[in-house]
C-alpha cells in the first residue's frame, strides 16, 4: 500500500491550480456528504442501532485514512461523523427531500469538480487511479491543515515531490 505522501503527492499532481483546489473544498465535501445522504435511507437495527450502508462505506473508508496516518484518520473520523450525523437527519425526511438533497449535492458537487478541472486543463485524479476517490477527501482535508499552518512536514514533503509550477500556477 502507498503511503499518506505517496497517495497526497499523486492526487497533487492532478491539482496544482488554485483554482482547482478551491472548487475541490466545495465540491468534494458536497460529494460525499451526498453520496452519505443517498446510503443514510436504508437501515437495518442491530442492539438499535441503525446500521445503514453510509455508515459501513464511511466506516471503510476511515480504516484506509487510519492505516495511512492516525491524526489525519482522527479528523476524517470527525468530518465523516459530523457528515453521519447530517446525513441521518436528511435522510428521515420525506423521500423527494431525501431523494432531492442527496441528488443535488452529488450533481452540484461533481459539476464544481469538474470546473476546477477546466482551470487545470487536466482531468481527474481518478482517472487513472480510482483510490483517487477516497484520496480526495483526505486530500481537501491535508490541503485544510496545510493553509492553517498544520503538519508542514508533510506538506514539504509532497511539494518535493511535485514538478514546478509555472508562473501562473499556484
Amino acid at each position: 500500500m502507498k503511503t499518506l505522501v505517496e497517495h497526497l503527492a499523486g492526487y497533487a499532481a492532478y491539482h496544482r491550480d488554485r483554482r482547482n483546489i478551491a472548487t475541490h473544498f466545495i465540491g468534494i465535501p458536497m460529494i460525499v456528504l451526498g453520496v452519505q445522504v443517498l446510503m443514510s435511507r436504508t437501515a437495518l437495527t442491530v442492539a438499535g442501532l441503525a446500521l445503514t450502508p453510509a455508515l459501513a462505506a464511511s466506516a471503510a473508508a476511515l480504516l484506509f485514512y487510519l492505516r495511512l496516518d492516525r491524526r489525519y484518520g482522527a479528523v476524517m473520523a470527525l468530518l465523516l461523523g459530523l457528515g453521519l450525523w447530517a446525513a441521518s437527519g436528511v435522510a428521515a425526511q420525506a423521500h423527494a427531500t431525501w431523494l432531492g438533497t442527496g441528488l443535488g449535492l452529488f450533481v452540484v458537487g461533481w459539476a464544481a469538480q469538474f470546473v476546477g478541472h477546466v482551470f487545470e486543463g487536466r482531468k481527474p485524479a481518478f482517472v487513472d487511479d480510482l483510490v483517487g476517490l477516497l484520496v480526495g477527501p483526505l486530500f481537501v482535508a491535508a490541503e485544510a491543515g496545510f493553509l492553517l499552518g498544520l503538519r508542514t512536514e508533510v506538506q514539504r514533503e509532497i511539494e518535493a515531490r511535485l514538478s514546478p509550477l509555472p508562473a501562473a500556477g499556484r
